[in-house]
């Protein structure tokens, strides 16, 4: 029940026109030392009620989660990263959902 942060962008798999991460500001003032994550959309519900989304990680966890500043973005297409970030949120890449032909 605590404020995480901010969702900044959205970011597309092109491969399948889905969504597949929400890039989630944390930290800073101002967006001076900010710092930026990208969390698998799966990872995230939808609370209508509130009419926000949730992320069941604890605030000191996702101190810990593969971050990023916003002059250094990684390679998203970038299986090594991917796997990282999926890992921390315990979600699948959808390479792995829908199968990839790239081994």
């Amino acid at each position: 029940d605590e404020d995480l942060g901010d969702i900044k962008e959205i970011m597309l798999d092109m491969a399948s026109g889905k969504v597949a991460y929400a890039v989630l500001s944390f930290g800073g003032i101002l967006t001076l030392g900010e710092k930026l994550f990208a969390v698998p959309w799966d990872a995230l519900k939808l609370d209508k009620k509130n009419k926000r989304f949730t992320l069941d990680v604890d605030k000191e966890r996702l101190k810990n989660a593969p971050g990023f500043d916003s002059g250094h973005w990684p390679d998203m297409a970038d299986e090594t990263w991917s796997k990282e970030v999926h890992s921390f949120y315990g979600t699948k890449p959808y390479s792995s959902e829908f199968g990839s032909s790239s081994h």
